[in-house]
């Protein structure tokens, strides 16, 4: 790889989808178990990590055909990852199903982290 850019989308996405894995392991904890400080550290970034994906999927990106491929897959999925915790957010209110927002959230997490054949 040799333009740093595609570096930084990487490093945005797999960041994003740390924190979005965290946050889902944190909403299944049990509420009787000391949670480990990684967790909860890598779960505290999600809003910083959210803000970057948002910055980084709208701005322009010129490069190779392959690059330009890549960074476009990069932003389809930090899009996408973006509007899965927007959606979780709106149903894991009070009177929500949280138990179906984490489910659906984990699930598009779960997709988009298998796509990353096509931006690595």
């Amino acid at each position: 790889m040799k333009d740093q850019r595609l570096k930084v989308f990487r490093n945005a996405v797999e960041q994003l989808i740390e924190s979005l894995e965290a946050s889902i392991r944190l909403a299944r904890w049990d509420a009787n178990e000391a949670k480990p400080d990684p967790l909860v550290a890598a779960a505290a970034k999600l809003l910083d990590r959210l803000g970057a994906a948002d910055r980084l999927s709208s701005a322009r990106y010129q490069g190779s055909p392959a690059e330009v491929a890549k960074v476009d897959a990069m932003r389809g999925a930090m899009k996408r990852l973006e509007s899965a915790y927007a959606a979780y957010r709106k149903e894991a209110k009070p009177g929500g199903d949280i138990v179906a927002a984490v489910a659906a959230l984990e699930s598009e997490v779960g997709a988009v982290a298998g796509t990353s054949h096509s931006w690595a």
